[in-house]
């Protein structure tokens, strides 16, 4: 008997797809538990045309995800706190207060739970934080932390070359002080 899973079942299918089950399993148990209902050629067509919707919808979606990441992608969040002199922040910048700056800087709407941050930001400093603005689009946002009425030191951009050479010039030992030559007088 050809049903349509109302919810998704182990071992039968996932929700909304027509599965082909014993008729004993969807008379004594998928039906009246309301797992499933029968699958008519009427019920059937509309569950295609449904799908076709919302596959349509989703690519205009995904096309709108895109421009809101490349608008996301070329904002630098600025969050002045306080902090105290070794660059630990008194209090913290946490996800919440991110999608508030993001509505205030450039009106754009971000679900606070899309935000990956781990843990609270605590220290002033630069960091890139990820925002999933929709499946499959995701972009790092920019992000300083700078203490109240001052400034982050300068950039420090090194190349990795100077920082292998840097690394291989690592200074050696003085040499072993020449011993004064024995002079007979």
């Amino acid at each position: 008997m050809k049903v349509i899973l109302r919810q998704d079942l182990d071992k039968v299918g996932l929700r909304g797809e027509v599965v082909d089950v014993a008729r004993g399993f969807a008379r004594n148990y998928l039906l009246p538990r309301r797992l499933a209902e029968p699958a008519t050629p009427a019920r059937v067509a509309e569950l295609e045309r449904v799908e076709a919707q919302r596959t349509r919808h989703e690519a205009s979606t995904f096309e709108q995800a895109q421009e809101v990441a490349s608008t996301l992608g070329e904002t630098e969040l600025r969050f002045e706190v306080k902090a105290g002199p070794t660059g630990v922040l008194f209090g913290s910048v946490t996800a919440t207060d991110i999608t508030d700056e993001l509505w205030r800087a450039r009106r754009i709407r971000v679900d606070r739970r899309k935000i990956d941050l781990q843990d609270p930001i605590k220290r002033i400093g630069r960091y890139d934080i990820p925002i999933e603005v929709f499946t499959d689009v995701s972009v790092d946002v920019r992000t300083l932390v700078i203490p109240e009425g001052g400034e982050l030191p300068p950039e420090e951009e090194e190349s990795p070359a100077e920082s292998a050479e840097e690394a291989e010039t690592v200074p050696e030992p003085a040499a072993a002080v020449a011993e004064p030559a024995d002079t007979e007088t």
